[in-house]
């Protein structure tokens, strides 16, 4: 039987990609003032932007809750004796934990198997597709685990903040911070270590900005994967897109509007290259 693989929203897949290779994903919640949404599935990124800039309420995540996890283990049971779940870093979220501890709830014997990501976003979509394809193609379990496991140290990304009100506003930073920031007109560059968020430079002006992912994406010595997202900031992406077509197929950079659960922290105006090959 094939092995069956299973992420979370923060991955970022494209819907052509998760049909395409059968990934399963679990989305993380969001409460909207009195509302909550399944991220992706009850609100799309474009509505979940268009709502972020116009609404007072500050938007907040949650993980899925175990039956979640338990009933999507079940369901693809039936089809198979082996799941792959790879899952956020555990050091972001504690969807991870629960992804572990829900295989106690299932009703039905399969082999499940928890892999902490440590990454978020398309970093953490190119570990998922990799596992996926490998799946597809008649790899076991351990083999996937393997691949994943080889994988998580061959990607990484770097995002662009347009503007820190939104971390102001989640109480990421204080207000003189973000007063600060705009002021001096910063762009703050943040990428993933050891499974948390870190600041790996700053620059003082969006241009520059943009440059600095140019100029990561083309660290790597060699690209297996490449993808431009962006929190409500298309002209931005498309740009950079079209600039990086120069040294990497057009057709095989993937483009995502980053899933609102990353959105409600960023705010609008985030844009981040993940790469996934050698450096």
């Amino acid at each position: 039987m094939k092995v069956k693989v299973v992420t979370d929203s923060i991955a970022d897949l494209p819907s052509q990609v998760v049909e395409e290779l059968g990934i399963t994903v679990i989305p993380l919640l969001i409460r909207f003032g009195t509302e909550i949404y399944r991220d992706g599935i009850d609100l799309t990124a474009d509505e979940f932007y268009r709502k972020l800039v116009s609404s007072q309420d500050v938007p907040v995540t949650s993980v899925p809750p175990p039956a979640a996890f338990a009933e999507t283990y079940d369901k693809l049971a039936e089809e198979t004796d082996q799941i792959l779940a790879i899952i956020l870093s555990s050091r972001l979220s504690g969807t991870y934990d629960v992804a572990r501890q829900s295989i106690g709830l299932m009703k039905r014997k399969c082999r499940v198997e928890v892999v902490d990501s440590r990454w978020a976003t398309m970093a953490q979509g190119f570990i998922v597709m990799a596992a996926a394809r490998a799946a597809n193609t008649g790899a076991n379990l351990d083999e996937l685990l393997a691949i994943t496991q080889r994988n998580i140290s061959r990607v990484d990304f770097r995002a662009a903040f347009d503007t820190l009100e939104y971390l102001r506003r989640g109480g990421r930073i204080g207000r003189a911070q973000a007063f600060l920031g705009a002021m001096l007109r910063i762009n703050p560059i943040i990428g993933l270590k050891d499974g948390l968020v870190e600041p790996v430079s700053r620059t003082h002006s969006r241009a520059k900005a943009i440059d600095y992912l140019y100029n990561f994406a083309m660290s790597f010595s060699h690209i297996e994967e490449l993808a431009v997202e962006d929190t409500g900031a298309t002209d931005d992406a498309e740009k950079l897109v079209e600039r990086l077509s120069a040294k990497f197929p057009k057709e095989r950079i993937h483009r995502s509007k980053m899933t609102p659960a990353i959105g409600t922290h960023t705010g609008p105006g985030l844009l981040l290259v993940a790469g996934m090959g050698d450096r």
